[in-house]
Order: C-alpha cells, then sequence, then structure tokens
C-alpha cells in the first residue's frame, strides 16, 4: 500500500494544503492509515507534483506564512483509478492497513471494486476461520523452566485466542454488513457455517 493513494484518494474529495492533509490524518484519518509526519507528507507531496499527479497554487494568508493548496491534475485522477481498479489480495493480518486505506478510497470511487475488495476479504477471513477455529490448542510441554507456571499458560494461551477469535468475529461481521450496504445482500447461514461469528 502507497501512502501516495491515500494522498490522491483525499484530493478527489477537495483541494488540501499540507497542513490540512496532517491534519486530517491525525483526526479522521486515523483508522485509515498509521499516523504520517508532516515530512513524509510533504515529501510524497513533491515527489507527486513531479510525477505530474498534483498541482498547486499558492493561498494567500494574512497573518500566516502563505499555504501551498494542491489539486489532482487529469494525471492524478488517471492514476488514482488505476490504482482502484488493481486486484485487492488479502493480508494474512487482520484489519490490515492496506485493505482499511484502500476500502476508504476506492468505495466512493467505485462501488464494484468495492463489493469485490469485500467478497474477497469476507472469503479469505471465513476461510481463515474455517480452518483455525477448533483447531487443537493443547500447549505440550517437555523439560519446562521450573518457574513456568503451566496452568497460567494455558489459560492465558486460551484468552488470546477467544480474544483473536472475538476480533475476526467482528471484522466478518463489520464486512458483512458493509456488503450489505453496498448491495442489500444479506450473507446466507450457509456463509456462516463456513467461518461465521457463532463458530468458535
Amino acid at each position: 500500500m502507497k501512502f501516495e493513494y491515500v494522498l490522491l484518494g483525499l484530493l478527489a474529495r477537495r483541494p488540501y494544503s499540507g497542513y490540512d492533509l496532517r491534519k486530517w490524518l491525525e483526526t479522521e484519518g486515523q483508522f485509515v492509515w498509521a499516523k504520517a509526519h508532516h515530512s513524509q507528507i510533504y515529501r510524497k507531496l513533491g515527489q507527486m507534483e513531479t510525477e505530474g499527479w498534483v498541482r498547486y497554487e499558492v493561498d494567500a494568508r494574512e497573518g500566516r506564512p502563505d499555504a501551498k493548496v494542491y489539486r489532482l491534475t487529469e494525471s492524478g485522477h488517471d492514476a488514482l483509478m488505476s490504482w482502484v481498479r488493481t486486484p485487492y489480495e488479502p493480508s494474512a493480518r487482520l484489519q490490515d492497513i492496506d485493505f482499511t486505506a484502500r476500502f476508504s478510497v476506492s468505495a466512493p470511487l467505485d462501488r464494484d471494486m468495492a463489493i469485490g475488495m469485500l467478497r474477497t476479504e469476507l472469503d479469505f477471513r471465513r476461510a481463515q476461520i474455517a480452518k483455525n477455529r477448533n483447531r487443537d490448542r493443547t500447549l505440550h510441554y517437555e523439560d519446562p523452566l521450573p518457574e513456568l507456571d503451566q496452568e497460567l499458560d494455558r489459560q492465558i494461551h486460551e484468552s488470546l485466542h477467544l480474544l483473536g477469535a472475538g476480533a475476526v468475529d467482528y471484522w466478518v461481521a463489520w464486512l458483512e454488513e458493509s456488503l450489505h450496504r453496498l448491495t442489500g445482500e444479506r450473507s446466507t447461514p450457509e456463509d456462516r457455517a463456513t467461518g461465521g461469528k457463532n463458530a468458535r
């Protein structure tokens, strides 16, 4: 996932200064992208300008430094839409930044691509659940350290499994609800049977 596409996605909404981009990413964007330092934002804007993806106008501000306000060019629009329509490949990691950033940018620009992303991610997570939910989680010990509390070790291991299972269930429920929002479809009992939220 390249940061420039997140910036292009923001500029698809309206022109932004570098400062305003940083402010958005630190507040509304904190669940879309990991924190970005202002130097990273300005460096990417400079690269995107060199590529011809953005142009800026100077906004004179009384009593404050002038600001460069960036907007998409036609070339930037084409680059963004080409990326939006690139096939999505799920990550083994749950709620990976590639999905959240990509979905937030793609959904308003190409509903069909966003629907495809949701279905791909749902299929992948349901397969993960079906494969791993009921695995043998027995811990085996052989000459463990004398300090190792085996009962506590088992309890912690199981509680972390339940925490992870709950996170996956919540994620799958969110994916299903998002798919319903975009298509009107509801998941079937068969879908859930292959890895739905009630399987532990």
